[in-house]
């Protein structure tokens, strides 16, 4: 019998996936200023449909962790796993890099090391293996950053990776930030040549969708595909069959007609010496609400 997850993007770096009567929720996120729309938040209700509901963060910078998961507490079926290094009062069973455990029969979590704040979390649930890399990722400036600094960040990403390669891994979902400049989706490439996830979404993009659509539609390779969801509330629904094949299907974009689409999170530059991207080759755009 075929195995079904449905994904949801909300927003950054938060998506959840829905299998059977579980739901795993990463790095939930409304916003700097809730820009995330009230349609696509999640609710007690939807939560409610679920027999368990599983929330994980993998650090606590406020991109990928938001107070409003503990208004979700009043629900008897949420848990949340969390990052050692998030604030004492924040409730949850915490893992640091190294840590094990299981959370049913059929789940394990295991927590790998980050090159920022936390961790990166590998859930396998009914057979299926699904990467958060949270801020894992060869953070370097190429336009900033001395040449001794990108080779301690270049060290200290494998360093990171080693242990994950060799990893089953279906659904990997992996930063990829223009903000870096050149070569800005060097950690991503390397993450997909080593471990070679089945899939992989990238995450952590800030809003330049257009870079990110154009990134994906040329580094899917043989090994791994590369799917990007932009919009807030788009859903992808993949059936894992027994044969070992994996079918992928969108369900929707979740746009509404006339919709203009927006770099809502695209940075702005007070001065044009602070802009990374001056001297940059890449085909920058700043949508304009």
């Amino acid at each position: 019998m075929d195995t079904i997850l449905d994904i949801t993007y909300y927003l950054h770096s938060g998506f959840s996936c829905a299998i059977h009567n579980r739901l795993f929720v990463f790095d939930y996120w409304l916003g700097n200023q809730g820009e995330l729309r009230e349609e696509y938040r999640i609710t007690p209700n939807q939560l409610r449909k679920y027999d368990a509901v599983y929330v994980f963060v993998t650090h606590s910078h406020p991109d990928h962790y938001d107070p409003e998961i503990y208004t979700w507490m009043e629900e008897s079926n949420v848990r949340y796993i969390i990052s050692y290094e998030l604030p004492e009062d924040c409730v949850g069973r915490r893992m640091k890099p190294g840590d094990e455990m299981n959370l049913e029969d059929d789940i394990k979590v295991e927590a790998f090391e980050s090159t920022d704040l936390g961790v990166a979390f590998l859930l396998t649930v009914e057979g299926i293996h699904i990467f958060h890399a949270g801020d894992l990722n060869f953070w370097h400036w190429r336009e900033e950053s001395t040449a001794q600094e990108i080779e301690e960040a270049d060290v200290a990403f494998k360093e990171a990776v080693a242990p994950i390669i060799g990893k089953s891994i279906d659904i990997a979902f992996f930063p990829v930030d223009p903000r870096q400049g050149r070569l800005y989706d060097a950690g991503a490439n390397y993450f997909a040549m080593t471990v070679k996830p089945r899939l992989l979404i990238p995450m952590h993009f800030w809003g330049r969708n257009e870079l990110i659509v154009e990134y994906t539609r040329r580094s899917r390779s043989r090994e791994t595909e590369m799917i990007v969801m932009t919009r807030q509330g788009e859903r992808m629904r993949i059936e894992f069959s027994s044969d070992g094949y994996m079918t992928i299907h969108i369900l929707s974009e979740a746009r509404r007609p006339q919709e203009k689409q927006t770099s809502t999170f695209t940075d702005r530059f007070d001065e044009e010496e602070d802009n990374p991207f001056t001297d940059s080759d890449l085909p920058v755009r700043f949508d304009e609400d």
